[in-house]
């Protein structure tokens, strides 16, 4: 017989990074990753110590158990989403979350604003399918007790996922180009040009802002250049009081709006080139909370 003694709580802890950056990606909000990676750790001390000894791979049944429990809040985060008053936008990831580096996010080009925003335009099945097997390297057999589908269905899931990234992402502007490019906006809004604001902006670009029904926010997502910056202006001539200031936001060059300190309105965005393509602004307070420790 094989002495087998239970897992230290160190092995365990150090599967919190990857939970983490797993439910991030699979849910788009900070406040309910944590709750997933809390709960995952309750059941896992809920269970008898003789079951948690005989599981021989700690780490694999930690990333089921929160893939699982993703799963069911994606479904229930639609039915949610019905009584959301406005547009709903992920939660905005600042440069770090926090002190510990073991609860920060990983941040790559799964977690921009742009790769989320498509993740949340899929079916549970189809975001969990894709993110475990493409993102985090899972195999179709291992995704299927997941979902709770065949390995060829899973397959199927994924692939149908992968159709709508390509179909959604642009070719990519360099870091340092976009860098260039949101300086010059930022510059143009606190001048209130609006034709430099028209002249950064793609024709047909869109600007979506999500303020929760706890905030001013339209409910409507502003399409076209002219729009969007005599919208924007117009937001300026209200708001003088403002600092915006150059910040990272989910790994991409972004804009930050501070009241006295306080992050009122995280910004991200999508280039084609040199001219904006989407804007995202979050207002909702609730779901500004990392930023507010932030420097």
């Amino acid at each position: 017989m094989t002495d087998r003694s239970e897992p230290s709580l160190s092995a365990i802890m150090s599967e919190r990074r990857q939970l983490i950056n797993l439910a991030y990606r699979l849910l788009g909000s900070l406040a309910d990753t944590e709750d997933v990676v809390q709960e995952t750790y309750a059941r896992w001390y809920g269970m008898p110590r003789e079951q948690r000894e005989a599981i021989e791979s700690p780490g694999a049944w930690l990333t089921k158990v929160a893939s699982r429990i993703c799963l069911d809040l994606l479904g229930s985060a639609r039915v949610r989403r019905e009584s959301y008053v406005g547009e709903w936008i992920p939660e905005p990831l600042p440069d770090r979350t926090a002190a510990d580096p073991v609860d920060r996010v990983t941040l790559d080009e799964s977690v921009t604003m742009a790769f989320l925003v498509v993740l949340d335009a899929m079916t549970p099945a189809e975001r969990v399918a894709f993110v475990l097997h493409d993102v985090f390297c899972h195999t179709f057999a291992e995704v299927s007790e997941i979902v709770g589908r065949t390995p060829a269905a899973c397959r199927q899931l994924a692939s149908s996922a992968r159709r709508r990234i390509r179909a959604a992402q642009p070719l990519t502007t360099p870091a340092a180009r976009q860098s260039v490019v949101l300086r010059d906006f930022k510059q143009a809004w606190e001048a209130k040009d609006i034709e430099s604001l028209i002249a950064l902006l793609d024709p047909d670009a869109t600007a979506t802002v999500d303020g929760g029904g706890l905030v001013s926010a339209g409910l409507h997502p502003i399409s076209g250049s002219a729009q969007i910056a005599r919208y924007l202006v117009g937001l300026a001539g209200k708001a003088s009081e403002l600092t915006i200031v150059e910040r990272t936001v989910n790994g991409q060059p972004g804009l930050v709006a501070q009241r006295d300190g306080v992050a009122v309105t995280v910004a991200a965005f999508e280039m084609i080139g040199d001219r904006i393509k989407h804007i995202w602004a979050v207002r909702n307070p609730e779901k500004l909370r990392p930023w507010t420790t932030q420097p």
